[in-house]
């Protein structure tokens, strides 16, 4: 009735309602499953690749059906149909693999899909998709890897041993595709550097990011950073300044302090908290006589800050840290004057 109105109507700009389409059901999905797996066993790289094309277009249509492919272990099958073909050959067959990729990132999150996405032959696949110029592939590709780094800490260790996948992780960070991109770059290297491996090999992780430039990076991102960016690139600068070489570079570059110093109060609990973790690690360690950061913080209203984050509340290990920069900015407090916080007008950055 309402289809027929608007057709009588249409000579007054009305248009025609689109008739809803009918939700994929559970059986549905199950035979879709059934005929990728038929596919995959005959090595049908065309079949493979409509049938997964039309998972995405079902997926795409409504959120209830992306619910019901989710429900039904959708990507579980087509992370199966990743490893098959992932093992026969990158070359050969990465039209298919590239569909089923995007298919995957369609239907995030997955965390039954990770035993056959966390295998060799598709963590390398994946991580050569990573490193690819095609610029929804890589997207693709980082989002599928940020379910994976998170659940285990060999996934970690695996991701790590790839060639080329630091640098491409650093790329989408230094070249942004898209917030989700960054944000799903962003989380891996934090648990990279924050991963178990030994102390010998962390090192050399931070060692490798700081020869990169991601401390200088994230400083000048983090000057107008949204909240999420900015909680996560601290969290990764939190764990570089664990070691000398990031320290060394943070110390020595103009926007460190102004910026973590800025970012108490201003973002959320879990920045602030970073924020003064960053601030005491590189207070406690420094070596300069004439207090270098210590001053500096001063004259960015740090002491005036921390003062008010002890007022206000914070979880204990964070009150612990801001008790004991208080006593150290305290022997310098009378020594210099403050300056606003927020004035970034004499600080140059790279860009």
């Amino acid at each position: 009735m309402i289809q027929d109105w608007c057709v009588a109507n249409s000579s007054y700009g009305i248009e025609r309602i689109p008739t809803p389409r009918i939700p994929v059901s559970s059986e549905e999905a199950l035979e879709i499953h059934s005929k990728i797996k038929t596919a995959c066993r005959q090595g049908d790289q065309a079949g493979c690749q409509n049938l997964v094309a039309k998972v995405k277009a079902l997926a795409r249509e409504s959120e209830r059906n992306r619910r019901c492919l989710v429900a039904t272990g959708t990507a579980g099958v087509l992370s199966s149909a990743f490893e098959d073909f992932s093992k026969a050959s990158f070359d050969d067959n990465v039209a298919v693999l590239e569909e089923i990729l995007s298919g995957l990132a369609v239907l995030l999150p997955h965390d039954k899909a990770t035993t056959y996405l966390a295998s060799d032959a598709s963590m390398d696949c994946v991580v050569w998709f990573l490193k690819s110029e095609d610029l929804s592939t890589r997207r693709n590709a980082v989002l599928v890897l940020k379910e994976l780094v998170p659940l285990d800490n060999r996934n970690v260790d695996m991701l790590l041993e790839i060639e080329g996948a630091m640098e491409a992780l650093f790329k989408l960070i230094k070249a942004p595709i898209c917030p989700s991109a960054t944000k799903a770059s962003l989380l891996i290297i934090y648990h990279m550097v924050m991963s178990s491996s030994s102390s010998p090999t962390k090192a050399k992780i931070v060692a490798k990011f700081v020869d990169l430039g991601l401390v200088s990076l994230l400083l000048e991102m983090l000057v107008d950073a949204e909240r999420s960016i900015c909680e996560k690139a601290l969290g990764v600068l939190d764990g570089i300044c664990d070691w000398d070489q990031g320290r060394e570079k943070a110390y020595n570059h103009a926007l460190t302090i102004p910026v973590l110093v800025r970012k108490i109060h201003r973002v959320s609990d879990l920045a602030m908290k970073f924020s003064v973790s960053i601030l005491f690690k590189l207070c406690m360690n420094e070596k300069r006589e004439n207090g270098g950061v210590l001053v500096e913080a001063i004259q960015r209203n740090a002491f005036e800050k921390l003062l008010v984050l002890l007022q206000v509340g914070c979880d204990e290990r964070t009150r612990e840290k801001a008790t004991q920069l208080l006593k150290l900015l305290n022997v310098y407090r009378g020594r210099v004057d403050c300056i606003d916080s927020v004035d970034f007008k004499n600080l140059k950055r790279s860009f």
